[in-house]
């Protein structure tokens, strides 16, 4: 009988491990340049070519190869930076499984050229699908420039799990955003298409790097953080409680240097803040831990990207502890926040209205006018009117929910996701397609985007111009805005914006079966109806009611809660007893 088992030839054991440390062009342009981190690069220059499915070369000044060691880089488990298992308790670099450039050569067309100070020619190696060709002296500077060509192009079933171009390429920009603030001291260059996308100054300090990537006006805002507690020193940026963002895109941690994912250390950030920001806002931080590498494992996934501590308990206090040590210290007290951050607004002069009656009233105008008496009750205008039969608005419970009365029983209508179906479907036009009004800003406003922002409000412009806010391109990550919703007047417009920007560039779960215009939609409408703890009229409430029984959807809001919970008559009878 035939043994069925049998060792796999190299090339096929390559391929394997390239499916754990390549899973597209971002992972090989992170594999790549902290090789070029370690090597002690400071410059880094990354171009792309058609988000990387062309080319990524990755060029940098380190301290490069000699032939020998460029001919065993493509050795699987070959590696400068171990010299024993020992060296497993105590890493202190980026990479250390050596497994990257022959897992990436498996699946491309990679070419290295290299030297290092000590020879006065360098290397050239060519392989092409893991088949290396012999190496050739060539003239290079010092350092090291790998070329990876045509990536996935003998695996095309890779290729079809990408996603769209912008979504890859923002993750490459997010990536190299990331080393250019846990890294200062280093240039990095990024280029797409032969266009620059992000270009870091290099040795001015962390703050200068969160500048390049994140905009002035964020790392002006940002508050240092440094203490030592436990025998762990944290270090870094956090921004004080008025200034939030939707998600915790904005939050960039790493340990002795390494950029990591850590459960311990966001539970730790959000407890600094709790009672400080609003619910579902989060800080912007750049918090970095120095540990004890024996205490820290950093082998627990193939990406390097998570890490264990072996004192969870210890971290949590000292990240807790140092940011909560860095708001006192600046005099940021919770109660001087309650009432929110109010900027400058350059709005033209509008009457001033109750809270909450402006955002009715200016959405409800993108309909044509009704007044409550004359409102039909004909099913061809009300495709839901029993909804409204016998309708009686008894009021409204923690200015969150309205409680009215039905001929079916008792009706909860939780008041915010009901303003958002009712929004949402008057910019996607279910009920035909009605102008969004506008308000004209007196002069307009510079608004200044990351790079990965910068790319999505460049291909969704339109899409976010028609639900109300006028943007103009102006070079450099910079877009003037000239008009806003009208249903916004009075309010923090830019945040609104600011909050439609990042879930589009984050692209939420929430979002993911919906086309990108819907996104903005669902977006939008969210962002613009009124919230829960905005006080409401009675007649706010039942023009309300009337529009949410005209939409097509009144039980669910855009993103699938509830709207509305009821209470029949005959489980009311039942619950006092009277049946």
């Amino acid at each position: 009988m035939a043994c069925r088992i049998r060792l796999l030839d190299p090339n096929t054991i390559n391929r394997i491990a390239a499916g754990e440390v390549v899973e597209r062009p971002a992972s090989v342009v992170k594999e790549l340049v902290e090789n070029s981190l370690d090597a002690g690069a400071t410059s880094v220059t990354v171009e792309l070519e058609e988000v990387g499915k062309r080319l990524i070369r990755v060029s940098d000044d380190g301290y490069g190869m000699s032939e020998e060691e460029a001919i065993l880089a493509f050795e699987r488990h070959a590696t400068s930076k171990l010299t024993d298992a020992d060296g497993l308790l105590s890493i202190q670099t980026l990479g250390f499984r050596g497994e990257a450039i022959p897992s990436i050569a498996s699946v491309a067309r990679m070419t290295l050229v290299t030297r290092n100070a000590e020879e006065e020619a360098g290397v050239k190696i060519v392989v092409d699908g893991g088949d290396r060709h012999p190496p050739k002296p060539t003239a290079t500077p010092v350092g090291t420039t790998i070329d990876v060509e045509d990536l996935f192009y003998n695996t095309p079933a890779r290729l079809k799990f990408l996603k769209s171009d912008t979504t890859e390429l923002s993750q490459i920009v997010e990536l190299i955003a990331r080393y250019a603030i846990i890294f200062p001291q280093t240039t990095f260059l990024l280029r797409h298409d032969g266009q620059d996308l992000l270009r870091s100054p290099g040795g001015v300090g962390m703050l200068k790097g969160i500048s390049a990537v994140w905009g002035r006006d964020v790392a002006e805002a940002l508050v240092p953080v440094e203490q030592e507690k436990n025998e762990i020193l944290v270090t870094g940026y956090i921004s004080p409680p008025h200034i939030t963002r939707h998600s915790r895109a904005y939050q960039h941690f790493f340990v002795n240097r390494r950029p990591v994912r850590s459960n311990t250390i966001g539970a730790a950030l959000n407890e600094a803040f709790r009672s400080l920001t609003p619910e579902r806002r989060f800080p912007i931080a750049v918090l970095g831990l120095e540990v004890d590498p024996a205490l820290v494992d950093c082998n627990v996934h193939p990406n390097k990207t998570e890490v264990k501590f072996q004192k969870e308990g210890a971290v949590f206090e000292a990240v807790r502890s140092a940011v909560k040590h860095a708001l006192l210290r600046e005099g940021m007290m919770p109660e001087a926040f309650t009432s929110g951050y109010q900027p400058t607004r350059s709005f033209v002069p509008y009457p001033t209205q109750p809270r909450g009656t402006a955002v009715v009233e200016a959405v409800a105008a993108m309909a044509p006018q009704t007044t409550f008496e004359d409102l039909p009750m004909e099913r061809s205008r009300f495709p839901f009117s029993h909804l409204l039969d016998g309708l009686r608005v008894i009021g409204q419970a923690m200015n969150t929910f309205i409680i009215a009365e039905t001929r079916s029983g008792i009706a909860i209508i939780d008041q915010h996701v009901a303003h958002e179906r009712v929004i949402y479907e008057r910019l996607c036009g279910i009920k035909g397609k009605a102008a969004v009004e506008r308000q004209n800003l007196l002069s307009p406003e510079t608004i200044n985007l990351d790079q990965r922002a910068t790319l999505v409000v460049a291909d969704r412009l339109e899409d976010i111009h028609g639900v109300g806010f006028e943007l103009e391109a102006f070079g450099n990550g910079a877009f003037l805005l000239r008009s806003v919703p009208a249903v916004l007047s009075g309010k923090d417009y830019r945040r609104v914006l600011q909050d439609v920007i990042d879930e589009l560039a984050e692209g939420l779960p929430s979002r993911a079966n919906s086309s990108p215009r819907e996104a903005v939609w669902i977006t939008t409408s969210c962002k613009m109806a009124v919230k829960a703890g905005d006080p409401l009229s009675h007649a706010e409430m039942l023009k309300l009611l009337h529009d949410l029984a005209d939409t097509e959807n009144p039980y669910l809001c855009p993103h699938g809660r509830p709207i509305t919970i009821t209470l029949g008559t005959d489980e009311l009878l039942r619950k006092f007893k009277r049946i």
